[in-house]
């Protein structure tokens, strides 16, 4: 796979391992998104904090689109560049052309969930159903880039994961849109710990796979 065999150049190397070469030793998620390798644990919590926001912002936008609030485009635009954060957040690993490529498929997972979004509102099933299985193509995308780049990730492995996580966004989104306010919160809470289980299952996979970096 071309994305995954560029090697980062010398001067790119020394950049990333400068910046965290603090005497806190602590993983930091830079301006540009990406996350400096340090020790496990503060690697594991920057990643944390990108899939945090990953959700988080994905209900700010569902609250506010349901809502008919003008704040929803701001939400979408911050929505956007977690998935420009998350991307970056590989390239210490994979390079810029693989950080580009996640990046490019969390958009595309981002756009057809507005899509979802705008297609329940309207009372769609026809464009709802086919923005469905865009979401769950998109996810079988993103599965076989990522198992591609490591081992330690199945492929299967991620489409489950992925999948899970459309399922209950889906289920987030149609409590909001029906006024189910208990389930619409209680199903959040849900989307939030499954994030922080693919995040956890990211972050495993880069520190076996890049031992030495950390």
């Amino acid at each position: 796979m071309r994305y995954l065999t560029r090697p980062l150049s010398a001067l790119t190397i020394a950049t990333l391992l400068v910046g965290c070469g603090s005497s806190s030793g602590r993983t930091t998620v830079e301006s540009h998104g990406s996350i400096a390798p340090s020790s496990t644990t503060a690697f594991r919590e920057a990643m944390r904090k990108l899939w945090s926001d990953h959700v988080v912002w994905t209900r700010q936008y569902i609250v506010a689109a349901v809502a008919n609030d003008p704040s929803a485009q701001a939400a979408a635009t911050r929505l956007l560049k977690n998935q420009d954060d998350i991307g970056n957040a590989i390239v210490p690993y994979y390079g810029a052309d693989a950080g580009k490529k996640l990046t490019d498929l969390l958009k595309q997972h981002i756009t057809i969930a507005v899509d979802l979004v705008t297609a329940a509102k309207a009372n769609d099933a026809t464009t709802l159903g086919e923005a469905d299985k865009r979401w769950h193509a998109n996810a079988v995308d993103i599965a076989t880039f990522l198992s591609g780049a490591n081992p330690n990730w199945p492929k299967q492995t991620l489409v489950d994961m992925l999948n899970e996580h459309l399922a209950l966004t889906k289920q987030e989104a149609v409590a909001r849109l029906q006024g189910k306010w208990d389930e619409d919160v209680a199903t959040f809470d849900k989307v939030y710990a499954q994030a922080m289980m693919m995040a956890d299952a990211l972050s495993d996979g880069i520190i076996k796979q890049h031992a030495t970096m950390f």
